[in-house]
């Protein structure tokens, strides 16, 4: 019955002449209003399936319904279409038919699989898809609700004080699933996670798009992920479309991924091409995550900058209030007068107070100086990270909530965020602890710990190489420690020409200690070649009396003069089978077992640990 009410009203709705739509819209005319009809009653609107795909066991775990206009129209993309309805006044209504063919059609395929229906809090708000029509729906059809995921769309409208937010709490009532979609597109999303903690959540494909080469989008989906871990939330990648950023997801721990690489649309859910991707990419070696270039000493507050356009201290609160709801992501106006700031508006506590009864009415007249902070942050462009960071934790501004003024000789040129200021900290410190050597810029031994650990965790075989330089330290103490920079960069150098950059991972413990992490097939002949490479290459370091005498006079830990021999590399390896070793720690001691047993050889040498692997049998994932 309640479905055929709706039905009833929608017809009704298509006969009025005025189109129901919002004072100003205007009419449609003959073609929008065709389009707008045929979608309404289900003939011109379409539902395509993408599919979920389940990294661990190349399972499709869902099906997400994406619905599209007339095919070959001007509002086949969903954007046009919805933004049509949405000028009428028929958004919430399209909403709904879409959410009822995509419930009938899926059942009709009979998938195994949950089935993901996108939201909008604007429709949930208008109760045009309440929690009693969907699930007649879903019972006409055969579903059970627990097959079903609420994803939300547009998620930055929607607060817990909103009348979408009950339908909400509504659905999960009936035993709905929610998932919040495009997360990390604003900090609302982020807030929204928080107290509704939503089942799924989907990382925005901004930050999946190329993630295998860019370290700030790892740190945002690795932040994303270690929260999920906490919250209890699955993680789905949107949009991925390259092997390499799938590489990324997967060895990130990230369990569902979607995107064109995986399927695309179809008007039928499929998994053929989903389950033939899996089991490629399930052969394919761990990467090597990407490592941060950029210099921190060079970033200040310029890089924070948000140019965001100021208000003076007369415009009247009515106005910032307008400004405010029209631009749902600005965090705070800065309030100036003749170029140079005098106060901040926090968007929360700004809201906050005209939401409270009989405030706007008070306020609203005013001008902004009356409600404004008038003691703000305010820091100079060129002024450090670090600075900045020591004022906000300073306690003297509110700047942890309300963000900091940025000027250029006092004058305003922007604002920026405590966000956008703990991301950059975040990212110096990561750089700092993974990525300190100056010297080679190979990572330290954080991601060398971390590589290990993904590589036990999916069961690979590789093997661990630990290179150290033999008679290092009295070539230190007789040429300098400028030469000792060109031999472990030499070191480096020929180490990084022997790895496979797709199969291999070189790691720069410190000093002239190195670790690599290879899966190549060929790993013993690349470090033999290493070792070739640079017995060769240490001779050129030298004068020509030194290589005639093959080595160079210093003082012994005796304080004797003795004789040694040009520096040299030792390496000692250790290959690695499922279940030999339990954590990184246990290869490391095994590797250094092995490199004692290196260096007690003369000159440019290998010792591969063979004793607990009969054999020497290791075969690694080929590519």
């Amino acid at each position: 019955m309640i479905v055929q009410e709706f039905e009833r009203q929608l017809l009704t709705r298509l006969a009025a002449p005025t189109g129901a739509g919002p004072v100003g819209a205007g009419l449609p005319n003959a073609e929008e209003m065709r389009v707008l009809a045929d979608c309404m009653l289900g003939t011109g609107l379409r539902t395509e399936f993408q599919p979920v795909l389940d990294l661990r066991n190349g399972t499709v775990f869902g099906y997400e319904a994406l619905s599209r206009g007339p095919a070959g129209s001007a509002f086949e993309r969903p954007a046009a279409l919805f933004s049509l309805a949405r000028a009428h006044g028929f958004d919430s209504d399209i909403e709904m038919v879409a959410v009822r063919m995509a419930v009938e059609r899926f059942a009709a395929a009979g998938a195994p699989a949950k089935l993901f229906v996108n939201f909008s809090p604007r429709a949930l708000a208008t109760r045009n898809i309440d929690g009693a029509t969907v699930h007649e729906f879903m019972a006409r059809a055969g579903m059970r609700s627990k097959e079903v995921v609420i994803e939300l769309t547009e998620n930055h409208i929607l607060t817990d004080s909103s009348p979408a937010w009950s339908a909400l709490l509504e659905y999960r009532q009936r035993g709905y699933e929610i998932a919040i979609d495009d997360l990390g597109e604003g900090f609302a999303s982020l807030r929204l996670w928080s107290v509704l903690n939503p089942e799924f959540v989907k990382i925005d494909r901004h930050f999946v798009d190329g993630i295998h080469g860019d370290p700030i989008k790892l740190q945002m989906a690795r932040a994303i992920v270690q929260i999920a871990a906490v919250a209890g939330a699955n993680v789905i990648a949107e949009g991925v479309e390259h092997e390499a950023d799938l590489q990324v997801v997967r060895d990130l721990g990230i369990r569902y991924c979607q995107g064109y690489l995986i399927a695309r649309p179809a008007a039928e859910p499929r998994d053929d091409e989903a389950l033939g991707l899996w089991r490629r990419m399930s052969q394919e070696p761990v990467v090597a995550f990407p490592v941060p270039g950029r210099n921190v000493n060079l970033v200040s507050a310029r890089t924070l900058l948000r140019r965001v356009e100021a208000v003076g201290p007369e415009a009247e609160n009515d106005l910032v209030f307008a400004r405010f709801e029209s631009e749902p992501d600005l965090p705070v106006v800065a309030v100036v007068r003749d170029g140079r700031p005098v106060g901040l508006v926090n968007r929360h506590a700004f809201i906050d107070r005209f939401a409270r009864p009989y405030r706007r009415e008070l306020y609203g007249r005013k001008p902004v100086s009356a409600l404004m902070n008038e003691d703000p942050a305010i820091v100079e462009a060129d002024m450090s990270i670090q600075e900045i960071g020591q004022l906000v934790s300073g306690g003297r501004h509110n700047a942890v909530m309300d963000g900091f003024i940025i000027v250029e000789r006092g004058r305003y040129l922007g604002i920026g965020t405590s966000a956008d200021l703990l991301r950059e900290i975040t990212e110096m410190q990561m750089m700092a602890a993974r990525y300190a050597n100056p010297l080679t810029m190979l990572p330290g031994n954080v991601p060398i710990s971390e590589h290990l650990e993904r590589l036990i965790a999916q069961g690979r075989e590789f093997c661990t190489c630990y290179g150290d330089l033999d008679n290092f330290k009295p070539f230190n103490d007789v040429f300098g420690y400028q030469r000792g920079d060109e031999v472990i960069q030499l070191a480096a150098r020929t180490l990084t020409e022997v790895c496979d950059p797709r199969l291999d991972f070189l790691g720069h413990v410190g000093g002239d200690d190195f670790v690599m992490a290879m899966q190549s097939a060929d790993w013993e002949l690349r470090c033999r070649k290493a070792l070739e490479l640079f017995g060769e290459r240490i001779q050129l370091l030298f004068s020509e009396d030194a290589r005639q005498e093959g080595g160079f006079v210093a003082e012994d830990r005796q304080g004797n003069r003795r004789r040694y021999p040009l520096p040299s590399l030792s390496i000692g390896a250790v290959p690695v089978y499922p279940e030999t070793f339990r954590t990184h720690s246990e290869i490391a001691a095994a590797a250094t077992e092995a490199k004692k047993f290196a260096k007690r050889q003369d000159g440019n040498s290998i010792f591969v640990e063979r004793r607990r692997y009969p054999g020497g049998q290791f075969k690694p994932a080929q590519t």
